[in-house]
């Protein structure tokens, strides 16, 4: 494989992406250790799944919105090697089922390490398979869901309550319902990601028949929207440090909410959907690091 084309895959795999995916299973790691139950073994192997599953996200979106036509030169975003045309369709198709195989070879190996009765290998395979099948129906399909506006449900459970719940699980194989607060805010957060792009790239998902949430509210509830998700973010981590965290380091993470309020402020006053393009990294970079604060606050508090 030649260097242009090692970066045509690098660039399709969207590695500004990938940190985000890494910091919410450090987050579920993170409030297993506060509950006496983490494994670096099972960590590793979670963020490992959790890297390839991105890529298999970010694989099958450039797949789908190229073969539906909703990805043109017209868009506000950067375009992939697919739209470029250094890499074919077909070429794309096998990078997503390489990136499949890899995954159920990570994901059985996170199992076989993990699981501790058949009830959690039955529950695992299934939530492992229901990734992979949300990761590439997100708009590949007839109908992909992506493009009726489900996208923000699929990413708050996928990149929210099931990451980090499971994370938790596989370390301590039981369930505390405050472990869903940090999910929750994952969730938040990771959604928030989502609409900023989805917000940047309205008037493109208009033309091409692609009805996100944003296409659905319209541009202005979507800003109101915006501002909802990071406030739900900030307070369920709040909540979960005010029930079990007897320290101050549990609200390391407020240290963000100075920004996370600066760039809400920004957002909800901008009408134009090009002054949005710098937020969507920006938005990335305030998701990751509101969470590494809370992880790394519940670590210092042990």
């Amino acid at each position: 494989m030649t260097q242009s084309a090692l970066k045509t895959w690098f660039e399709t795999a969207r590695p500004k992406t990938l940190p985000l995916a890494l910091a919410i299973i450090f987050t579920g790691s993170a409030v297993a250790y506060w509950f006496g139950s983490f494994d670096w073994q099972i960590t590793l192997l979670c963020l490992l799944t959790a890297t390839l599953l991105q890529i298999l996200s970010n694989f099958a979106n450039d797949y789908g919105d190229f073969q539906k036509g909703s990805d043109t030169v017209e868009r506000i975003g950067p375009l992939r090697g697919i739209q470029k045309g250094n890499m074919t369709e077909g070429q794309l198709r096998n990078g997503l089922i390489v990136t499949i195989i890899l995954i159920l070879i990570s994901g059985f190996a996170l199992l076989a390490t993990a699981y501790q009765s058949l009830q959690d290998l039955i529950v695992f395979i299934a939530l492992g398979i229901a990734s992979i099948v949300a990761a590439i129906a997100y708009t590949v399909g007839k109908k992909p869901y992506g493009y009726l506006g489900l996208g923000d449900i699929f990413v708050f459970l996928f990149f929210g309550l099931l990451a980090v719940a499971g994370t938790y699980y596989l370390q301590a194989h039981s369930m505390n319902w405050t472990v869903f607060l940090p999910a929750g805010a994952c969730g938040f957060l990771s959604t928030a990601v989502l609409n900023i792009n989805n917000m940047r790239d309205i008037e493109q998902d208009k033309k091409a028949g692609k009805h996100t949430l944003v296409v659905r509210l319209g541009a202005e509830k979507s800003r109101v929207y915006h501002c909802l998700l990071l406030t739900s973010g900030v307070l369920c981590y709040a909540l979960f440090s005010a029930i079990n965290v007897d320290s101050r380091w549990g609200f390391l993470f407020i240290l963000a909410v100075p920004l996370l309020v600066k760039h809400a402020g920004f957002v909800y006053k901008t009408k134009e959907p090009i002054l949005l393009r710098p937020m969507l990294a920006q938005m990335s970079l305030l998701a990751l690091l509101t969470n590494v604060l809370f992880s790394l606050g519940l670590v210092l508090a042990k």
